[in-house]
């Protein structure tokens, strides 16, 4: 039962998809105040009230899922700009040898010799 439960763990990644959505859940915050900083930002510019979780046309409460809306652009463009850099910076690095291409590089050098 604990190795079945191991090679699930390997097979699907739980541990890392575990940590990225730990992650996710903290910077949450940290948008939400990104949001409303620029909410606020622009609401100082143009001289309106851009709260929009009480903007009711209607009597529809669009309010509160525009301001999501915005809050989940912003997020999700965050997540992009960290992938891109991420993969930028991995695309740099070389993987280190595995012990069969050492091997490998060894038979082949070994080879070269003769």
């Amino acid at each position: 039962m604990l190795t079945e439960f191991r090679e699930f763990l390997e097979k699907f990644n739980v541990i890392p998809v575990a940590v990225g959505l730990v992650l996710a859940l903290a910077f949450q915050p940290l948008i939400d105040s990104v949001v409303n900083v620029i909410l606020s930002l622009i609401g100082k510019a143009g001289g309106l009230d851009v709260n929009f979780d009480e903007w009711t046309p209607g009597d529809i409460p669009f309010g509160a899922f525009l301001t999501a809306l915005i809050s989940f652009l912003i997020l999700a463009f965050c997540v992009f700009m960290i992938v891109k850099a991420l993969a930028r910076a991995g695309a740099r690095t070389t993987p280190a040898a595995t012990p069969d291409q050492t091997l490998l590089t060894e038979i082949r050098d070994l080879l070269k010799q003769r």
